[in-house]
Parts: C-alpha cells; structure tokens; sequence
C-alpha cells in the first residue's frame, strides 16, 4: 500500500513540525502546509507511504498552480516524522492526523485519503463531527472526501481474516510477523499484534457512515492490496445522497499513473 517517489517538479516548502502525544508516547510529526483559498486540501497518506509520493506530490502542485491551500504530513513512523514504525497503530495515526486538521486547517477541506489513508480519511471525518455536535468551534469544517483505494478495516479485513493460521500463531505468540513487500525498497515490514488488536477500536464497516458531506471514490479492478468488492462494501455504508463511485477497470492499488492522477484532481475540482 506504499507509493513513495519523489517529484523534481515539486514546489520547495519546508516542513514544519508539531509535537503530538505525552510522555513516552510524544513524537514529532512533519507537516508540510501551503497558504492559499479554499476549500483546502489536506492528503492523507497510506500505509508505509510518505508526504512525497506521486499523488501527494502532485496534489500539492495542482493547489500551487490554483492557489489553493494545501497540507499534508507524515504519520509517526513514517518519511520524516519521528517514531518507529512497529509503534504505529490506528489510534496513534488518527490522534496525528486529528492534530495537524486542527494546527493547519481552517475553512472547508477536501480530506484526500489513499488507501489507510481513506480509513483515516472517514475517522477524522466522524471525529470532526462528533466536535461539532459537542460545540467544538473548530476552525475548519469539511466540504468533502475522495478516497482513493480505500481501505476501511484493512486491519481486520484485508489482514488477519485472510492470515494464515501459522502467521496469526506468530503475530499472537511473538507479537510481530514480518510481512514480504512489492513496495519500496521490497524489504520486509513488521505487523504487530498492537496494529491488529487496537485497529479493532477503529472499524466501520459494520454500521451506517455518515460523514455529512459529498463523497468520490476511485477503485481500480486490478487491485490486488485493496480488492474492489471492499469499495463496494464501504459504498453501502455511506448515505445514499452524493456519493460517487468510479472504477477503473486497468487501474492497480497505487492509480499514480499520469491519468489516474488526472481522475483523482478531477474529483477534488469537482467539491
């Protein structure tokens, strides 16, 4: 679910950082943001993926050349934040991602997720909600989402229900299983026991999504991360009213070619 590449074409913006959490658990998390008019932009990145992939880097370009403001960021273990990867979980991940909308976002936002991205994408949207039903005066609310191979529930659905009975002994008795990757550099990356159990506080599809504004989503057929009937299932989740679904029957789980890029910035213009 990793689509790390750095563009030469991007504009230069220094991170900054903003330290989230207490104690033992603060980290420093990077965030690049960019001034401009609204509604903004704010990219939510995949698992084991970076601020400086193909569609962020491209996102944030598109905001420059339309003076739209533009942010995005790197998890806690992850591209230039601070933490170890083997320490993230969806929690952890949701609180950073809670933190940088609430410092770097004001006016209406157009959540971008890809991938975990899109399951971070629907939590902020229901934490955002929840802060306004409680009299939250937040500074920015939400004008719409597009998720980009979503993957709600991955933890639970795409992962453990489909482990093995030997790599879900390793995981429970070692507390870590090594997964083999296409992605990166190809190494091996670690999947916790933390990642599994906590992620079960965050699942979605098993009730009704309202997240109150437009929704797009862009699937590719040939997604072997992410599989199209997962799209379909979160479809039935989301209220009926300005939801959008578009499949793309030659797309894979990264959609960072030159027209798939092209479809993702048609979907932000049109919120």
């Amino acid at each position: 679910m990793s689509q790390t590449a750095a563009s030469a074409q991007e504009p230069a913006i220094a991170p900054a950082f903003i330290e989230v959490g207490e104690g033992d658990h603060r980290r420093r998390i990077a965030v690049r943001a960019r001034a401009g008019k609204g509604p903004g932009l704010l990219w939510l990145g995949g698992f084991k993926s970076d601020m400086q992939g193909t569609k962020a880097v491209a996102l944030d370009a598109w905001a420059a050349e339309h003076g739209r403001a533009s942010v995005r960021f790197d998890y806690s273990g992850h591209g230039e934040s601070s933490g170890d990867f083997a320490d993230g979980t969806i929690g952890r991940w949701l609180e950073e991602s809670v933190a940088v909308f609430s410092q770097f976002c004001s006016g209406q936002q157009v959540l971008i997720g890809s991938s975990m991205g899109g399951w971070m994408a629907l939590l902020l949207a229901r934490e955002i909600a929840r802060s306004a039903k409680a009299g939250g005066s937040g500074r920015a609310s939400l004008a719409g989402l597009v998720l980009i191979a979503p993957a709600p529930d991955f933890t639970e659905e795409l992962m453990w229900k489909n482990f093995s009975p030997e790599i879900r002994a390793e995981i429970e008795t070692k507390g870590v299983w090594m997964r083999p990757s296409e992605y990166g550099d190809g190494s091996p990356y670690p999947i916790t026991r933390a990642l599994i159990e906590e992620g079960r506080n965050h699942l979605l599809l098993g009730s009704k999504i309202d997240v109150g504004c437009p929704v797009r989503i862009l699937q590719g057929a040939q997604d072997p991360d992410v599989p199209w009937k997962h799209a379909f299932a979160l479809v039935h989740r989301l209220p009926a009213e300005d939801v959008v679904l578009t499949m793309i029957q030659d797309g894979d789980h990264r959609l960072s070619r030159p027209q798939d890029i092209a479809r993702i910035i048609a979907a932000v213009a049109e919120i």
